[in-house]
């Protein structure tokens, strides 16, 4: 009795905690939904650090948290490209955690900004190879005096976790369609086999190549002195500056000292100005949908920086049909950032999606992953823009389970099963599958990918013999993708507007509105789910560092967000590049 006392004082105060949080947060939105006064000489900077999500957390994270996602972060770019009152901007890069394609879908922004004729200067305190490849966008290059430049090139580290489940008397019985569908190696090799080095390695090659002429372009160097130049790093300083990779070491204020006594202005206080304010993002309607997460069954799951987990098929076929009656709607674009999932809501997804561009044109645009369950239904669309360096492709189907039988002796633990049916236990975690078992699972298997492999001929207007070769699980970059016909266009969702606005039969200099799915929460909404759909796993994921969190999401997705036995179109183990 005592215990369920204290526990319902607990809740109590909990519910009390966030009242009172609520309210509080409600005043403080009133007053930060109000525009901030820009001076008429800014300066606009942009820290760039932490996670660069896709779309922003929801609950009362996205009230008490308001981290810049990318797409804030270019408008912010465009914007100052056209506001009189900000004369340049300062870009300072920190260790974003992202892959490639959102980097480039930032440097594509400077770029883009550059051509306002207003200067553009990064400043660098400690960078990466990805932080120093943005700020070769720039006009200039500052470094921190005492910071080395940690340039050096590219690598990744895969992690094969056989053997310790061996120590564990743990195994993986998996089955795979496609040789380079490699996405339980992880579990069932201790290193590569041929075909996963291969693919890996080609990736780290394409990678590497877009790194060097990216610096090559922007620090108006040939492509061979810069890989010469990779092969010195890291720099200090002193070398950096004399070999031409920066134009000036500075401290921050230093750094102030040469603004000419401009105001500087915060990316987060220039957030809260409107698109409309300056003359953007007015205009016929055009959906973004966006994807982001692991392809599940059911409704989507939201918690973490990203501010979702998971794409729930349900969740999304919901939206897609809300687009698909809105008449004010013109063209829809798909943004998808993700390492694919379930292949059966994968392909409900798909359905949805088909039937949507039969009404609409529809885009698909791809940020840093779009593979496997991803690229699937990518393939519904009238057209697929990447980035360069996207990872894409990914035709290819698992399945399979863990079998804990020697763990669970260890640790003293007996199951005793009583069953009827004589594949009852097919997928019990106590054993390999039988000869039997394992035939019927590869035809399930093998099915999937048959009809994966059809479905991305169609789109693709090809043969499924030409896709097969192309496909088997191979997970290729978005240059890569392009060269072998398996996407349309290079560019980020800029580009993808532009597709959305001529299929539509809007003309290219027409300013239009992105309409956001899913939509922004209400306060409303807030106070009835503060906790955005949070599950058990939300509040582990809250303590972890990014990297952690990853290495998490690889080792308990398949536990779950899946079925037993589901065939999966899920995206090997991403690599820390």
């Amino acid at each position: 009795m005592t215990f369920w006392h204290g526990a319902r004082l607990v809740l109590v105060s909990i519910g009390l905690a966030v009242v009172v949080s609520f309210v509080g947060v409600v005043v403080t939105t009133t007053f930060m939904n109000r525009e901030p006064t820009i001076g008429q000489n800014s300066v606009l900077v942009l820290g760039l650090h932490g996670d660069l999500a896709e779309v922003g957390p929801r609950g009362l994270a996205r009230l008490t948290e308001s981290p810049p996602t990318l797409r804030s972060l270019v408008n912010n770019l465009r914007k100052a490209k056209v506001d009189s009152r900000v004369k340049s901007v300062v870009i300072m890069p920190a260790g974003l955690d992202a892959f490639w394609g959102k980097y480039q879908e930032l440097r594509d922004a400077v770029l883009d900004f550059k051509e306002s004729g207003k200067p553009v200067i990064a400043y660098l305190a400690f960078p990466d190879d990805r932080d120093y490849y943005l700020a070769t966008a720039c006009d200039q290059i500052f470094l921190m005096p005492a910071s080395s430049l940690e340039l050096t090139g590219v690598a990744n580290f895969e992690v094969f976790l056989h053997g310790a489940l061996e120590k564990f008397g743990a195994s993986a019985d998996m089955l795979q369609i496609g040789e380079y569908k490699t996405a339980g190696n992880m579990f069932t090799e201790k290193t590569f086999t041929p075909e996963h080095l291969a693919m890996t390695d080609g990736l780290n090659l394409d990678l590497y190549e877009q790194l060097v002429h990216g610096i090559a372009e922007g620090r108006g160097k040939s492509n061979a002195e810069v890989r010469a130049i990779l092969d010195q790093g890291p720099f200090l300083p002193k070398e950096a500056l004399r070999l031409g990779l920066v134009d000036g070491l500075a401290y921050e204020d230093e750094l102030v000292a040469l603004s000419d006594g401009r105001d500087f202005l915060s990316g987060d206080n220039y957030r809260q100005v409107s698109l409309a304010s300056v003359g953007l993002g007015q205009g016929p309607k055009i959906a973004l949908i966006y994807a982001v997460g692991t392809i599940t069954a059911g409704e989507s799951r939201y918690y973490g920086p990203d501010g979702q987990s998971s794409v729930g098929a349900a969740t999304l076929i919901e939206q897609i049909r809300k687009v698909r009656k809105n008449d004010s709607v013109r063209a829809v674009i798909l943004r998808i950032n993700s390492p694919g999932g379930s292949a059966i809501a994968s392909d409900a997804i798909w359905r949805e999606l088909q039937l949507a561009s039969s009404d609409k044109p529809l885009i698909a645009s791809m940020s840093d992953v779009a593979a496997s369950g991803g690229y699937y239904i990518a393939m519904a669309a009238h057209s697929i823009v990447v980035q360069p360096a996207t990872l894409t492709g990914s035709i290819g189907v698992i399945a399979g389970k863990f079998v804990l039988s020697g763990t669970l002796e260890k640790l003293g633990v007996n199951i005793e099963t009583i069953s009827r049916g004589k594949n009852a236990t097919m997928h019990s975690p106590l054993r390999p599958y039988s000869d039997d078992e394992r035939q019927k699972l590869e035809e399930q298997v093998r099915a999937t990918y048959d009809l994966f492999v059809e479905k991305a001929a169609k789109s693709r207007h090809t043969t499924p013999e030409k896709i097969d070769e192309i496909a088997r699980g191979r997970v290729w970059t978005g240059r890569q993708a392009f060269d072998i016909g398996l996407v349309d266009e290079l560019g980020g969702l800029k580009r993808a507007v532009t597709l959305a606005k001529q299929r539509a039969g809007i003309d290219s200099d027409t300013e239009i509105e992105l309409v956001i799915y899913p939509a922004q929460e209400s306060l409303f909404d807030i106070a009835r789910n503060p906790f955005g759909g949070n599950n058990s796993m939300a509040f582990t994921r809250s303590i972890l560092s990014t990297r952690e969190e990853r290495v998490l999401k690889t080792l308990t997705v398949p536990l779950e967000l899946f079925r037993r036995g589901e065939p999966l179109a899920l995206l090997p183990y991403i690599p820390v590049w």
